[in-house]
């Protein structure tokens, strides 16, 4: 199934691409060639350009320190688990001390480091770090897999406590919702969302086989469905069958 996930808001949206970022860094960062390095290297620099956003650790406290409230209410009930909960309370209290105990925003500490900052000026710039413009940068490509991945980790670490937070808090949001199987008819879905409930994500499971492709729009009232296929003209048409697919609301 190809999962697609779509915000209802600002925040959640900004969560969603903060952890595409950290989920390719960590991909690349495994690996040993000199480009994949080079785009790890990249990587963080877009991580440091998303979290720039001066509220952005603000919210991540809020929404940890909402979570362990919620969890924290849930003592005493005799359907949890008082050990899963006191794990989950310890992981939501774990992420908010690191977080907490960062300075500034996201990869603050690298800005001072004018090496990594000369590089990340130049590669908004078409093959701008061409040997001949950063010849640093260039030797440095040629070091050792070791050397390269340990500086890289070393880099990275100061930005784990936020990609730890957006984790667990994304984690815990998709487990709220419950997926249900619909129809689209004619290739449309419409649905009404109940009143007194503020949903931040929803989450759509497609068939691959019948390769067609969601347009998802949405607001606090009402989510919006249409299926489409990409034609042999490679444009975007309405598939107009119905189509079956999972439905989760996250809450």
């Amino acid at each position: 199934m190809i999962l697609y996930e779509y915000p209802f808001n600002e925040r959640i949206r900004t969560y969603l691409r903060l952890e595409h970022l950290f989920l390719r860094l960590a991909t690349l960062v495994s690996r040993q060639a000199p480009l994949d390095h080079h785009f790890a290297l990249t990587t963080i620099f877009e991580v440091m350009d998303v979290g720039a956003r001066a509220d952005l650790k603000s919210d991540v406290l809020k929404d940890l320190d909402k979570q362990k409230q919620v969890l924290g209410s849930y003592r005493g009930n005799p359907a949890i688990s008082e050990a899963a909960l006191e794990q989950a309370v310890s992981q939501v209290e774990g992420c908010f001390e690191a977080l907490n105990a960062t300075a500034g925003k996201a990869g603050q500490s690298l800005t001072e480091n004018d090496w990594l900052m000369s590089i990340r000026s130049r590669v908004g710039i078409p093959g701008g770090t061409c040997e001949f413009d950063l010849p640093a940068y260039f030797a440095w490509q040629h070091r050792s897999p070791e050397v390269r991945v340990k500086d890289l980790h070393r880099w990275a670490a100061t930005l784990a406590p936020l990609a730890d937070s957006i984790h667990l808090l994304l984690k815990m949001l998709r487990d709220s919702g419950a997926p249900q199987k619909v129809i689209a008819a004619g290739g449309q879905f419409q649905q009404n969302l109940p009143q007194g409930r503020t949903f931040q994500l929803l989450r759509l499971a497609l068939d691959p086989a019948l390769q067609l492709i969601p347009e998802i729009s949405g607001n606090r009232l009402m989510v919006s469905i249409r299926l489409m296929r990409l034609d042999a003209d490679e444009k975007l048409h309405p598939a107009g069958e119905d189509g079956a697919f999972e439905l989760a609301l996250c809450a």
